[in-house]
């Protein structure tokens, strides 16, 4: 949808995963999208080299969000918001599951 203006499917998959989720890692994403990680790597580095993405360490894994010192992250982040609303719903439903605990030994799915 934003592929022209942002530049690549993969960058804006990776936007909107992150509006949707505010923090994300590079595994996560790749495997919501169902996409491989080498691409979506060399993006969110081209992100976070631009201002639009910081990343901090968490352990072994480098976790991705936004760089609230970007001039026009509010202006990027309502069109990311908008572009939301037009994916589809089960999509929608399934950023805005972010559970991230794990479940109880033993509870039924």
């Amino acid at each position: 949808m934003l592929e022209a203006l942002i530049g690549s499917t993969t960058s804006e998959k990776a936007l909107i995963y992150l509006t949707a989720r505010s923090e994300g890692y590079m595994r996560e994403i790749a495997d919501f999208f169902d996409i491989a990680p080498a691409p979506l790597l060399r993006q969110l580095d081209k992100l976070e080299t631009g201002g639009i993405l910081y990343s901090k360490s968490v352990g072994r894994t480098r976790v991705f969000g936004f760089n609230p010192r970007y001039p026009f992250l509010a202006e990027l982040q309502a069109l990311l918001a908008k572009a939301l609303t037009f994916y589809p719903d089960d999509v929608r439903q399934r950023l805005e599951d972010n559970r991230r605990r794990p479940r109880r030994k033993g509870k039924p799915l």
